[in-house]
């Protein structure tokens, strides 16, 4: 019996010319512009975030060095006191054991006369290197037992410049050179003239 379908009068395509073939005569349609979406404007970029600098705490400025305390004003001379000088030296001024290099007699002289010569007499000793000296003030008035003047005015004038930077210590003198009525003064070694220290006083 004979075939009756009829015969395919294209040959077999492929799918990609099967699909161009369709599409030939396929025209694009025209796109809207409002259908359009507007580009997508990039992120802006993030600012950075300020960082705060740590906080540098100062550095505490030293504080200054004290300052160094003024010197004690130098301690007035009393009889019998004398700082720094050696216990041997004071015991033997004070029994009178310290030669006497030279003396000075205040007794009938008016307090401003009396000051003048002692000034002048120490002055001499000290130039001279003497260390020990006495000087005779007298104790006062018998009857009423009243201080001399002469006798309660020297330990000022000792202590007083230009004395003081001259004696080194001054103390009653013992009984045999009047007692309470004089005074043995020791007088600073006279650098000036190298001499040794006496009785080892400095």
């Amino acid at each position: 019996m004979a075939d009756r379908r009829p015969k395919d009068t294209h040959p077999a395509e492929d799918g990609d010319a099967l699909w161009a073939r369709v599409t030939r005569d396929v025209k694009p349609l025209a796109v809207r512009a409002d259908r359009i979406d507007p580009p997508v404007p990039p992120p802006a970029p993030e600012k950075p975030t300020p960082v705060k600098p740590k906080s540098r705490r100062r550095a505490a400025a030293p504080s200054p060095p004290p300052a160094p305390a003024p010197p004690a004003a130098a301690r007035d001379l009393s009889h019998g006191a004398a700082p720094g000088l050696d216990r041997r030296t004071q015991t033997n001024m004070r029994r009178g054991r310290l030669a006497v290099e030279a003396r000075l007699d205040l007794h009938g002289m008016t307090q401003a006369e009396a000051h003048g010569e002692l000034i002048a007499f120490l002055t001499r000793a000290y130039g001279r290197g003497l260390r020990c000296v006495l000087v005779i003030t007298g104790k006062g008035t018998r009857d009423t037992g009243e201080v001399g003047v002469l006798r309660r005015a020297v330990p000022g004038w000792l202590n007083a410049p230009p004395l003081k930077d001259l004696i080194h210590a001054f103390d009653h003198a013992a009984r045999a050179h009047g007692g309470e009525g004089a005074l043995y003064i020791l007088l600073k070694r006279n650098k000036a003239r190298g001499d040794a220290p006496a009785g080892g006083a400095p």
